[in-house]
């Protein structure tokens, strides 16, 4: 199993500061705790197949910054295609999850796969972790790992999307998903464990107690960032030339596992 998690979708994904920050954080954090488990109960299993499955997430909800399409849903009101058969079923039965659920008539199928009243209780399918398994049930439904095993981001995008809206960006992130995955990999091949716990990766856009811990460690050795928890370009900068200091290489801003080292070597003020 390919341990992808959070810190992988981080990598995937643009950055966000603000409410979609804070919200994107939520989406991701939820749904990296499961990320790898699931997608291996769905065959989603080698790197193309878990690429693909990132990019296309990742385009169809912004970003990992929502689970609801942001229009109201009334556009799809009386589509009988959809299965919206009464009056308001367009905007109850508006997009939601990973990859963008809707109509009546798909709510309550992959409700019936999932054991659960999604027809009744259409609001459940935006919830983090119940939308990554809902994306993964259309994956299945429509068999697109077979076009994952052929690389083929044309034909991902088409069954995914009923066309190819937003080729280039879901390009660009497949790219980089398997960027992200080949990374991942290679600690595997080199026996290295990825930064895991309380020492993720961290970068622009990263949040919470670990950039705190980072923002301090670099205050005490003369660097003046702001503690606040929030990888903004600040700390990046501070981190770039803590890197460029020790003789670090890449100096690119990012906190893996050679920055965390430099920063726990005697005398850092640790």
């Amino acid at each position: 199993m390919i341990e992808v998690d959070a810190q992988t979708m981080r990598e995937v994904a643009p950055t966000f500061s603000g409410a979609h920050g804070q919200r994107q954080n939520a989406i991701i954090t939820a749904v990296g705790e499961v990320l790898a488990v699931t997608l291996q109960a769905y065959q989603i299993d080698n790197r193309l197949r878990i690429a693909h499955f990132l990019a296309q997430t990742c385009h169809e909800s912004a970003g990992f910054r929502t689970t609801e399409e942001f229009a109201s849903g009334q556009a799809y009101e009386g589509r009988a295609d959809l299965g919206n058969v009464h009056p308001g079923d367009g905007v109850r039965y508006k997009g939601r999850g990973l990859l963008q659920l809707t109509g009546r008539a798909n709510y309550r199928d992959v409700g019936t796969r999932l054991h659960i009243d999604l027809e009744n209780h259409p609001e459940k399918a935006a919830e983090p972790v119940l939308s990554l398994k809902i994306a993964c049930e259309f994956w299945k439904k429509n068999g697109i790992n077979a076009a994952c095993d052929a690389d083929d981001v044309v034909r991902v995008t088409q069954i995914v999307n009923g066309g190819t809206n937003g080729l280039a960006d879901r390009r660009a992130l497949t790219s980089k998903a398997k960027a992200a995955i080949a990374r991942l990999e290679g600690f595997v091949l080199t026996g290295v464990a990825p930064p895991s716990g309380n020492r993720p990766v961290l970068r622009r856009g990263s949040q919470g107690d670990a950039v705190g811990e980072l923002q301090r460690r670099l205050r005490a050795l003369g660097f003046m960032v702001a503690v606040d928890n929030d990888f903004g370009p600040g700390t990046e900068v501070a981190v770039a030339a803590f890197q460029t200091q020790r003789g670090l290489e890449p100096v690119d801003g990012i906190v893996g596992n050679d920055t965390w080292t430099a920063l726990d070597a005697p005398g850092d003020g640790t």
